[in-house]
């Protein structure tokens, strides 16, 4: 009889420690499950977050293709100027090619070129006929 009493007791205690061993895995099962819910409901709010972010910024996007389709065209005379000035730049590319190409000195003043400026020295108010300016004060 005591051998089977011993075989009981051992058989209540493996019972007890497998009991023991599920009741703590059922707990970390309820952390991880909690845990889930969490990061589900994160990615939910950063889902819906995104979406709002995508929805404004197709409104914005729509917005300015609008303008840019309703946007006039530069007046007439603008878009003869800016003609003008292109087929004079094609004009003269020729005689600025070579110094261009870092071949040679830039063009001189020619046919159909203005003349360059010359460089001004900076005015003093001597030159202007106005009196000096006062120096500045010394913090004491």
């Amino acid at each position: 009889m005591s051998a089977s009493l011993i075989g009981e007791t051992e058989l209540l205690e493996k019972h007890e420690e497998i009991l023991g061993r599920r009741a703590e895995l059922l707990e970390q099962m309820e952390s991880c499950r909690e845990q889930l819910k969490m990061q589900r409901k994160q990615q939910v709010k950063d889902s819906e977050a995104a979406h709002h972010r995508n929805a404004t910024l197709l409104q914005d996007l729509r917005k300015v293709e609008d303008r840019l389709r309703g946007r006039q065209l530069p007046s007439p005379n603008l878009l003869a100027l800016e003609t003008r000035y292109w087929t004079s730049v094609e004009e003269s590319i020729p005689a600025w090619e070579h110094f261009l190409l870092g071949k040679g000195p830039p063009p001189t003043h020619g046919p159909g070129q203005p003349p360059r400026r010359a460089k001004q020295k900076p005015s003093t108010a001597k030159d202007q006929g106005l009196p000096p300016r006062p120096k500045a004060r010394t913090a004491r």
